[in-house]
């Protein structure tokens, strides 16, 4: 891996080769059987390791930290009035109203109706430039629907929306392998993917040993979405809908424990309720060299897109050189990346 410039503040510093046959296509069976590197900042060493050995190498008093979003079938196929095809991707619910952030594939203006299986209809009433969204209105037999009724349609027509890089249609296994095992609250549309890792029996190992805590981040189709301005300090982020329930606030108050932040969402999640103190509203922080993490003291993540503000989160816990480093090692290993790739244990 070569770059031109290492300089923390460039985008193009962000940016690696990786081989097409190291993007992972489909998770690992078992699932904790993937590989996982772990770098140790203190010793300046990297061990590399299973996933399922993690527990050997976590200090006794740390506190988990696990995003229990769940991933809606957000990706549904339908007709324009027009009769074209059309193919939409709910993003997000917006706060406060009942209208929706999607994407759609195809030209549409303000006041086009989408028409899709079960009734159900789709309106645009409103335009976004900055990203090329579309808010639109739903409803079903002309009727106003709640967003759970929206989300039993959805479960019935619609497709898991896997991330563009997996290069295949949804299958049916990815409805389970695209979903954290205590996945909960509906409302993502993209999955926490280092907590795809867990099974069943590694999970209940760590509850056994380690205060284990839940907080809601709904990952938003934002988290893909490659830097686009060569000054990263000039990057407008998305935002994203959290809450933090009593439980996991108390634990995070807890200064005698060490937390580990299971993904990048929860670790926003964490600096961000650590820098503002709001439990639940949108998160915006974008975590990079020049803003370092606060209280997450262990990274528990997977291997990201180039040049993406995942890839400049890690780099906030580890320094850019560093970042540059450890993926290097995971291709010259060949690790695999991305959603249904291997992980990264930074301690």
């Amino acid at each position: 891996m070569k770059v031109k410039r290492i300089n923390p503040s460039l985008t193009s510093s962000y940016d690696f080769n990786l081989p097409q046959e190291l993007i992972a296509n489909h998770p690992v069976s078992p699932a904790d059987t993937a590989k996982l590197l772990i770098y140790n900042r203190s010793t300046n060493t990297i061990t590399h390791e299973i996933f399922k050995n993690i527990i050997n190498y976590l200090p006794q008093n740390t506190s988990i930290f696990l995003n229990d979003t769940k991933v809606i079938k957000a990706r549904i196929f339908g007709k324009k009035d027009t009769g074209g095809k059309v193919e939409l991707l709910l993003n997000k619910h917006l706060p406060n109203n009942d209208t929706y952030l999607v994407y759609i594939k195809g030209k549409v203006h303000v006041g086009t109706k989408l028409y899709f299986e079960q009734d159900l209809e789709a309106e645009v009433v409103e335009l976004v430039e900055d990203d090329g969204s579309r808010v639109v209105k739903f409803t079903q037999n002309n009727n106003h629907i709640p967003f759970q009724v929206l989300i039993e349609i959805l479960n019935d027509i619609g497709h898991i929306p896997l991330p563009v890089y997996i290069n295949r249609e949804d299958e049916k296994c990815d409805e389970t392998d695209y979903q954290t095992l205590f996945a909960k609250n509906y409302g993502a549309v993209a999955a926490p993917t280092a907590s795809l890792h867990f099974t069943e029996e590694l999970l209940d190992e760590l509850k056994d040993k380690f205060e284990t805590n839940y907080l809601t981040l709904h990952v938003g189709a934002g988290t893909f979405k490659p830097v686009d301005v060569e000054d990263i300090t000039k990057h407008n982020m998305h935002s994203e809908y959290y809450d933090i329930p009593q439980k996991t606030q108390e634990a995070l108050n807890n200064n005698s424990t060490k937390k580990l932040a299971v993904g990048t969402t929860a670790t926003r999640t964490l600096e961000y309720y650590t820098r503002t103190k709001k439990v639940s509203g949108e998160c915006d922080l974008f975590l990079n060299p020049d803003n370092q993490p606060q209280i997450v003291d262990i990274l528990l993540t997977n291997f990201h897109l180039p040049k993406s503000t995942l890839i400049m989160l890690v780099a906030s816990f580890v320094g850019l050189e560093k970042t540059l480093e450890l993926y290097e090692e995971a291709i010259k290993n060949e690790y695999r990346f991305y959603s249904y790739g291997d992980a990264m244990l930074i301690i």
